[in-house]
């Protein structure tokens, strides 16, 4: 295991614990992030070469550790601080563990996002924190994850940071009180990590798996410490639904299959059945949040046997259950896609034609998208693939923009369909 993959996949799991350990130890957060990546790219560099040490985690934090006392030497203010806090604490009374102690690492990835759900923090910024320390994304993932440029996102991670130590809050999970306070930021944030993954916004391929199984990974340990919060399980559902299809979502060569295209063989039968049983346990605990919904909309695409035999009428019903508990851009253009599907393409355009004034939609690829295809199954060959060149221009993904041309190309008319 020493391969650049496999260090990836390792660093990936490790950065939180070892990001963790040294605020615990330390403080400091936002000196400790700095110092942390510097280690793990100092380990990205060293590992393949050399090989694994034999404690990676120990290796990790030794060397952020390092690394984040050369960075508080040269400021003689944190300096100061420092000589400060260590006058005024005993060893026995650090909160961390020693560098070669293992600390749960559940425990102290879920501190680190309760963390980063700091109330002080505007809601924003819990975000981008969290895709940041927890998540693994780039800055500039995560800049186009808010459509902002990258140095708004940069400045805003900085200051949120800085936030975090100026709070001094204890590096611990919150009281219970708190946790709930906080709770609704960490699911959105777990969410945000999931759709990036799942319809990856940029870059070559359409989905990252690396992030999909974090927040899973991350949503489980969620979980596990609040299994009676229906929310929570709804997510966790919704992700385990959602994620059984990924392996049907893509062809041998890397390109998109639409669902109705999609051999259902391949599905994941076992994500299917731990989702629902999910739900299942969920939907009677109380009012029903966005994630269930959601997730029960995903429930009823697994279940239909082919795409011709998908309940449209209860999908459809339930994203008007959506719209009123959570309404947003995406949930209205999905919509839309369900009643296209209920009362046929024209009730679907009529709908969309309302969405195209909305602000963010405007500039975004998945309004000529749903037109082309709704004006494809009306008949109108050359305003659909007016609209699928179109959604392919504004799209950041390319596999995206070439599956997008791919079904402009292949209608009649187009210079790569030949006549009848």
């Amino acid at each position: 295991m020493s391969g650049p993959s496999a260090v990836e996949d390792l660093l990936r799991e490790l950065a939180p614990q070892v990001l963790a350990a040294v605020v615990r130890r330390y403080g400091h957060f936002d000196v400790a992030e700095d110092a942390t990546q510097e280690a793990l790219l100092a380990a990205a560099l060293q590992w393949p070469r050399d090989g694994l040490p034999t404690d990676p985690r120990a290796w990790l934090i030794r060397v952020a550790a390092r690394r984040l006392t050369d960075l508080l030497r040269s400021d003689q203010a944190r300096q100061r601080r420092e000589g400060t806090v260590a006058s005024r604490s005993l060893p026995g009374d650090w909160l961390a563990p020693a560098a070669d102690q293992v600390a749960p690492a559940s425990d102290d990835t879920l501190i680190l996002l309760f963390l980063a759900c700091h109330p002080s923090l505007p809601v924003a910024s819990q975000i981008a924190l969290t895709l940041r320390t927890v998540g693994g994304l780039t800055t500039a993932e995560i800049a186009r994850a808010f459509l902002v440029p990258e140095a708004t996102m940069t400045r805003r991670i900085t200051r949120a940071k800085q936030r975090i130590k100026d709070s001094g809050v204890p590096f611990a999970l919150p009281s219970a009180a708190d946790r709930n306070a906080r709770l609704g930021a960490v699911l959105h944030v777990l969410y945000l990590v999931f759709t990036e993954g799942y319809a990856t916004t940029a870059g070559p391929s359409l989905q990252r798996v690396d992030l999909t199984e974090e927040a899973i990974r991350l949503t489980r340990m969620v979980h596990a410490l609040l299994p009676a919060d229906s929310e929570v399980s709804g997510l966790l559902a919704l992700m385990l639904l959602t994620d059984a299809r990924r392996a049907a979502r893509t062809g041998p060569d890397g390109a998109l299959v639409p669902m109705s295209e999609q051999d259902r063989t391949r599905w994941d039968a076992q994500r299917i059945a731990e989702g629902i049983e999910l739900l299942t346990a969920a939907l009677p605990r109380g009012a029903t949040g966005a994630y269930q919904v959601q997730a029960a909309i995903a429930a009823l695409h697994d279940e239909a046997p082919t795409a011709e035999e998908t309940d449209w009428p209860q999908i459809l019903a339930l994203y008007e259950v959506l719209l009123r508990i959570a309404d947003n851009p995406v949930v209205r253009i999905n919509h839309t896609v369900a009643v296209a599907m209920v009362h046929g393409p024209d009730a679907g355009l009529r709908l969309l034609d309302e969405l195209a004034d909305d602000g963010w939609l405007a500039a975004d690829y998945r309004v000529p998208a749903v037109r082309a295809h709704l004006l494809e199954r009306a008949g109108d060959a050359a305003g659909a693939r007016a609209a699928y060149e179109e959604a392919a221009g504004r799209t950041g993904s390319p596999p995206q923009a070439r599956y997008l041309r791919a079904r402009a190309a292949r209608l009649p008319g187009s210079a790569a369909c030949p006549p009848d």
